[in-house]
């Protein structure tokens, strides 16, 4: 017999403690992996062919949101995806691919600062700590401190979430915790500023303390201490699934001990957080745009973003292993919507606070490389069941 049948073809006819820990993933792993490299070549060769996502502002600046080639939180979470390719593949065209978009984007010159542009910073901050490369390390210093120090504050010392088109006075967003809180603690290991890292930590508590809702354990999307409104009380899916991908980023990129406090608020935020999005996966394992509507469609990025989050959550042990399985449905919920382009499809634009929930029921579904991205992190999650 040359080759051993690893796979089982017949799980059903042995003991569950004796058969093989794939027979009940539902997935081939060949096809998973085929999966994460069109979804990688998709990334990279997105598109705005009509000019219809751009983002126009009033100084003749043009923002490209869509296209690979862009510098913003689009752009950043893809760079992340890709990212967590090399480090749990070693592959060297995600290497090539993310350091050959630095040196593009800082040969071009830097964009304007805000929340959202400083994303791409955190892959960066990874990069230096792998290669040491001293090129690198101006751009984290600088942005670092524009958080620290040039950044526009709320009451209390809330990052503003302030983006291209609009300064947002006094608003706080859920997706900042994403796009510039985990940057920041990341820059602060790798560049030894401990105030960095407990900035961050109190970002993270301002932001629960006024986004997390008590009464069903999800999230708003933004906060305004203008008003001290949550305008549409929106529990927009993909912000909250950021919170569900930053909490165990966080935990992971700082290695909290596990009787620390703040970890022990994460954990349980988490964990209250998950439970509350559990009854709302739809039968498909999708969830939908606004969580608690069931008249808005359903949404794949944030599905993926659960997925990851729900995933690997259990696989650290900040979740009782019961939520594996809602997160393994989610996860093959977002590969049947990656099309033989490698697109993950039923993606919708970016979202800004609204303050009527039709609104988000509005926006426009289209591809972007933050759904990429997203649906690279629930691939790549999912692919240790095959390890």
């Amino acid at each position: 017999m040359k080759n051993q049948v690893l796979v089982p073809t017949h799980p059903e006819r042995i003991h569950p403690l004796l058969g093989h820990h794939v027979a009940g993933l539902g997935a081939e792993r060949g096809d998973w992996q085929d999966a994460i490299r069109r979804v990688i070549h998709n990334l990279i060769n997105i598109r705005d062919e009509d000019g219809r996502f751009l983002l126009r502002l009033e100084d003749g600046r043009v923002i490209d949101t869509k296209s690979w080639h862009g510098f913003e939180w689009t752009q950043g979470v893809g760079l992340y995806g890709l990212w967590k390719v090399w480090e749990t593949t070693g592959d060297e065209q995600a290497w090539s691919i993310m350091t050959d978009w630095f040196k593009e984007r800082f040969a071009e010159g830097s964009p304007s600062r805000n929340i959202n542009t400083v994303a791409p910073f955190l892959t960066l901050a990874h990069l230096f700590e792998r290669t040491g490369n001293p090129a690198y390390r101006p751009y984290l210093d600088t942005w670092a401190e524009w958080l620290m120090k040039g950044l526009p504050r709320t009451s209390e010392n809330g990052f503003q979430h302030i983006v291209y088109n609009s300064v947002n006075p006094q608003q706080l967003w859920d997706d900042t915790l994403m796009m510039s809180v985990m940057p920041l603690a990341k820059i602060g290991k790798v560049l030894n500023r401990p105030h960095y890292v407990e900035e961050a930590k109190r970002q993270f508590l301002v932001h629960t303390k006024y986004l997390s809702d008590p009464q069903t354990g999800l999230w708003f999307h933004g906060w305004s201490f203008e008003g001290r409104h949550h305008f549409a009380r929106a529990r927009w899916a993909r912000g909250n699934s950021w919170v569900t991908i930053a909490i165990p980023e966080f935990i992971e990129l700082l290695d909290l001990p596990e009787t620390d406090g703040l970890r022990l608020f994460l954990v349980e935020t988490l964990r209250t957080q998950v439970d509350a999005l559990i009854p709302l996966q739809t039968e498909n394992g999708l969830w939908r745009t606004l969580l608690d509507d069931a008249t808005s469609y359903e949404e794949a990025a944030a599905t993926a973003g659960f997925a990851y989050g729900i995933l690997k959550g259990v696989r650290l042990g900040l979740l009782p292993a019961p939520f594996e399985e809602p997160g393994r449905r989610a996860a093959l919920a977002v590969r049947k919507l990656i099309n033989e382009a490698g697109e993950l499809t039923q993606v919708s634009f970016g979202t800004p606070v609204f303050n009527t929930l039709q609104e988000y029921k509005d926006i426009p579904l289209t591809s972007m490389p933050f759904g990429q991205a997203m649906a690279l992190l629930a691939l790549l999650e999912f692919n240790y069941r095959f390890i």
